[in-house]
C-alpha cells in the first residue's frame, strides 16, 4: 500500500447493518463491528470504516467526510446529495428486492387517491421527498416529521403515512392500506465526487463494487457438473441452461466429455432429473461464492 492510500468508507448503521456485513464478508472483506463503537475494524489495511445511518450517508459522501458508502438511493434523493453512484446493490434487511416507499392510509379511510389527501396531514420519515412529490402534483398537504412507530399514527395524529415497506405485512399489521407507490429504492454504492477523480481511491472502490456485485450474483445460483457420453452431448445441452455457455472438457475416455456450468438454484430441482433422463451422469451440484461476469 502506498502512503496515505486509504479509503474512508461508510458502512449502513441500523437495518442494514448485519446483511451489508455479510455481503462484504461474502465479497472477501471481514468487518468486526463490536459494542458501541462506531469504528469497526477490517482485515483490510487500505480501508477504514466508519458506521453512520443511511440516513445521513449521502450528505457525509457529499461533503468528502467519507470517500465512499454504501445507502439506499432513497436518502440520495432525500437529501438531494450530489454524489457518484457506482454501482446498485439490490439487498435489504430481509430480502433481495428493492423497497417501496408507500402512500397508506387507514383501511377504512375515505382516501383513495393522493389528490384525497388535499388540506391532510401526512406523517413520513422521508419529509423532504414526500413535499416536494405532493408539491410537484399541486396537492396542498402538511407533512410532518415521524420520529418511529410510523404506522400506528393514522388515524389519530395523522391522515396518512408515506412509509417504506418490504413486504406489506407491517402495513397490513396494522391495518393500513396502500394508496401509492412514490418510489422504489435499493441499495447504492456511492463515492465523494472528489475522490472518484483520484486514480488509487476509483480503484479502490471499483475494486470493492466488482466483488460486492460478484458476492451478490453468487447468493441465487450454484454449479453443476456433470459427465455425459458424446452421443448424449446434443440431448443435455437441450437441457442444460448456462449463464454463458456451459464449459465442455474431454475426458480421458473419448467417447465421454464433462460439462461445467451455472444456473438459478430454485431451477436445479427441476433441471437435475431431465438431465439424469438425457444422459448425463455423475452430477454434481457445487456452491458459488462470487460470480463475475
Amino acid at each position: 500500500m502506498a502512503q496515505n492510500n486509504k479509503l474512508k468508507l461508510g458502512v449502513p448503521k441500523g437495518s442494514l447493518q448485519d446483511a451489508t456485513i455479510a455481503l462484504f464478508e461474502r465479497a472477501g472483506w471481514r468487518i468486526y463491528a463490536s459494542g458501541r463503537s462506531y469504528f469497526p475494524s477490517v482485515d483490510d489495511p487500505e480501508i477504514e470504516c466508519m458506521l453512520v445511518r443511511a440516513q445521513e450517508m449521502a450528505r457525509y459522501v457529499e461533503h468528502g467526510a467519507l470517500d465512499a458508502g454504501l445507502t439506499g438511493n432513497d436518502w440520495i434523493l432525500e437529501n438531494q446529495s450530489q454524489v457518484q453512484r457506482v454501482s446498485s446493490l439490490t439487498y435489504s434487511k430481509q430480502s433481495r428486492v428493492p423497497v417501496r416507499w408507500v402512500l397508506a392510509v387507514p383501511d377504512d379511510s375515505p382516501f383513495y387517491k393522493p389528490e384525497d389527501l388535499a388540506g391532510k396531514t401526512i406523517a413520513t420519515e422521508l419529509v423532504e421527498y414526500t413535499k416536494r412529490y405532493f408539491a410537484a402534483r399541486k396537492i396542498p398537504v402538511q407533512v410532518e416529521f415521524s420520529w418511529g412507530a410510523t404506522e400506528v399514527k393514522p388515524p389519530a395524529l395523522a391522515d396518512a403515512i408515506v412509509e417504506v415497506t418490504e413486504t406489506g405485512s407491517s402495513l397490513r399489521a396494522n391495518r393500513l392500506r396502500i394508496v401509492e407507490t412514490l418510489m422504489e429504492s435499493e441499495t447504492q454504492l456511492i463515492a465523494n465526487q472528489d475522490s472518484w477523480k483520484d486514480s488509487w481511491k476509483r480503484s479502490k472502490i471499483e475494486t470493492l463494487s466488482l466483488m460486492l456485485n460478484g458476492a451478490m450474483d453468487a447468493q441465487n445460483q450454484v454449479g453443476l457438473m456433470l459427465n455425459v457420453r458424446k452421443i448424449h452431448l446434443d440431448a443435455v445441452l437441450g437441457v442444460l441452461p448456462a449463464l454463458n455457455s456451459p464449459t465442455i472438457s474431454h475426458l480421458r475416455d473419448e467417447e465421454w466429455v464433462a460439462l461445467n456450468t451455472i444456473l438459478e438454484s430454485h431451477r436445479v430441482r427441476d433441471v437435475i432429473p431431465r438431465l439424469k433422463a438425457a444422459g448425463g451422469t455423475g452430477i454434481v451440484e457445487y456452491a458459488l461464492s462470487k460470480v463475475v461476469l
